[in-house]
This record gives C-alpha cells, structure tokens and sequence, in this order.
C-alpha cells in the first residue's frame, strides 16, 4: 500500500532513470538474498562487482577517476531503494558517500589515479576506521599510532565495529601522529592502509542485534608499514578537521536511510493491517490503528520535508554541521519511533525475523548511534545556540 509521498524537489528526470535502475537492482540483488546474508553475517563479495558493471559504485565520483560523474543526488536515490528493498547488510553507503570521498578531497592525485577506479568497479571495497574497542564518540582518545620512518609509516593499533571489516581492499584509518596529549586534536591524521599490507589482520565479524547480514568486524595492525604518500592531505595533523568537513555528508546518508526506512514501514504495516482481519473487521478498521498510522504517515512527511531542504543545501554545498547534526538527530528518533509504532500493529508477527518489519525494527536501532550519538548531535547543535 504505497503513501502519498510528494515528489522531492530535488529529483529531475536523469534521477528518475537512475531511480528505475537502483530499485531494479535492489529488488534483484538484495531482497531475495537477506536471510543467507544474516546467517553468513556479510554479503556476498561478488554483489561488489556486480554492482560495479552496472554503475552504482562511487557515483558521485568525476569520470576521470572512473565514477559516474553525479552528485549526491544520485546517492541519496540509491540509499532511498536500499532502504525499501529490506536490505540492512550491504555497505554501499559506507564505501560510496564517505570513503570515495575522503580519497577523492584529500588523496594524492597519484593515489587517487590508482584507487577510485577500483572503487567505482568494485574491484576495491572501502572502509573507514574510527572507532576502538575503548574509544567511541571521543575520537582525540585514540590510541592507535602512527609512527613516521624515513618514507613509510608504522601504524600499530586495533579498530571495532568497522562496516565492510571482512570484504575491506582499503581502510581509511584514523591514527594518532603526534602522541602528545597537549597535541589534542591536531595529533590526528588519517592514512591510507591498502588490507594486503604484512601485519594487517582482520578479526571477528561482529554478531550484532540488527543490520546482521553486514560484515562488521574488528581490524588490527601490527608493525603494518604503508607508504608515506598515503597520508590523506598534505601534512600530518589534519585528520581531525577532515573529518569535521566529511561527517555532514555522512550524517546526511544516515538521514536518507532512516527517512526510506519510516516510509516503507508505514506503507508495509498500512497494507498488513488493511489484509489482517480481528474481531470480524481488518485491523485498519479499528480507530488505534488509524490514529496511530496517521501519526506514523504524518512523522514520516515532515521528516521527508525537512530532509529534502537539507540535501537542496547540500547539493549547493550549504549545509553545515548543525543542519547534518539536525537531520541526523531528528530523523533517526523519529524512525525508531515509528518502525516500533508498527511492531505494534503487526502484533506477535511483528516479531518474527522473517518479516521485513522486524528485522528493521532491530536494523534501525543503531542509527541513533553510529555516525554520532543522539547525545553528541544535541551537544553539536547546542554549540550554536
């Protein structure tokens, strides 16, 4: 039972095209395949490539690179039909809107020559790691190192719960180069560290509550020696500030997705409770369920409204990090909201795995987690008040 949902403002007609050509893939590639993924904890390594020969991968990448030459735009419609598909475990979001990214702004140009290619055939598949297994939201508490010798770095340390762990070619890695606690912010940088490299490991993919068909995993380093010339910008120290530049795009992403999940949760629970019948009538009939699916269509397009105005500001390179933190805080409270408003509505089915609406219910809890706490967005857009 499809909503009413009016038609971005941002969509034109080459968005349309590319809308048929992501939903078809999607619904070819993805569906069908979500309980091997979750019982396999990953995707398959071949859906890279695939994904690769039809166009999907690094999208908004400059042809001469190798990728498609759009802007997020084109990324935002791909997320929107992950989204609806069902599908919680491929990391495409991940490799395509923030690691493509951080290599084609602050990458050598001989590096990017050499990477983005890769990336846009599926040939690679990026990462990027931050988080450790004693430091979350406080990124200047890192303790992984990187230590300068002659021309290469040594990078000594261990990442958790990094999204494309197990399939990862190239982990963008977030390191400390100057140690000095003084140093704060300025001691971060980020490195390149191609997974082939001697002293590289990958650890467990982690068994999580939900978007379990994604191969989240630990990732460790050991005496690992890259070449100087993969340090992301031209001098040490930067990390920090190139991250602050990236994570707008990424909390954006997160918003894309949590705004799909809401729309294709109230559409599935409006078509279940208009079939499921109670007390002689279908459950759509009784007035809790229409009350509360109004509340539900009604999060739904206000989110759709202001998320639209921030990728308008996006796409004109406006939006700034208290409008990402916004997006990416009022949406993703807002979809836990909703998906577990439909649990309700569905009853003891909505608990049962083998329905879409559960496994979201588990998939989107996370969301007010990664790429930022709820907490820290309050605290970011605080800052502004």
């Amino acid at each position: 039972m499809p909503l009413n949902i009016q038609r971005s403002s941002w969509m034109t007609e080459d968005l349309d095209d590319f809308r048929q050509l992501a939903k078809t893939f999607c619904q070819k590639e993805l569906t069908p395949n979500q309980e091997r993924w979750i019982a396999a904890k990953q995707v398959d390594r071949e859906l890279w490539t695939k994904a690769g020969e039809v166009g999907l991968l690094a999208l908004s990448i400059p042809e001469e690179y190798g990728g498609g030459g759009g802007t997020f735009a084109h990324e935002a419609v791909l997320y929107e039909e992950q989204a609806r598909s069902g599908d919680g475990g491929w990391g495409v979001s991940v490799h395509n809107g923030i690691v493509a990214h951080y290599l084609l702004a602050y990458a050598s140009e001989e590096r990017k020559k050499e990477w983005l290619p890769k990336f846009a055939s599926g040939e690679y598949v990026g990462a990027i790691g931050m988080t450790e297994p004693g430091t979350g939201s406080d990124l200047q508490g890192i303790k992984t190192r990187a230590v300068r010798q002659g021309d290469e770095y040594v990078i000594n340390g261990a990442k958790t719960f990094i999204t494309n762990g197990a399939h990862a070619d190239l982990v963008v890695l977030a390191v400390k180069t100057d140690p000095d606690p003084e140093a704060g912010a300025k001691g971060l940088s980020l490195i390149a560290v191609p997974t082939d490299t001697p002293g590289f490991r990958r650890g467990r993919v982690l068994d999580k509550v939900g978007l379990r068909g994604q191969d989240t995993a630990e990732l460790f380093f050991d005496d690992v020696r890259v070449p100087a010339t993969n340090l992301l910008g031209d001098e040490e120290g930067q990390g920090f500030i190139q991250l602050m530049q990236q994570l707008p795009q990424e909390r954006l992403i997160i918003a894309v997705t949590a705004v799909a999940g809401m729309e294709a949760a109230v559409e599935q629970t409006l078509a279940y409770t208009k079939e499921r019948t109670a007390f002689g009538r279908p459950v759509f009939g009784f007035q809790n369920t229409k009350f509360k699916l109004a509340e539900a269509a009604t999060e739904a397009a206000v989110a759709r409204a202001f998320l639209d105005q921030c990728i308008e500001r996006h796409l004109k390179g406006e939006l700034d990090v208290q409008g990402a933190a916004m997006a990416k805080l009022w949406t993703t409270e807002r979809v836990n909201k909703v998906v577990d408003d439909c649990v309700q509505l569905f009853g003891g089915y909505g608990y049962m795995m083998e329905y879409p609406i559960a496994r979201a219910w588990a998939d989107v809890r996370i969301s007010r987690i990664f790429g930022g706490t709820s907490e820290i967005m309050k605290d970011i857009i605080s800052r502004t008040l």
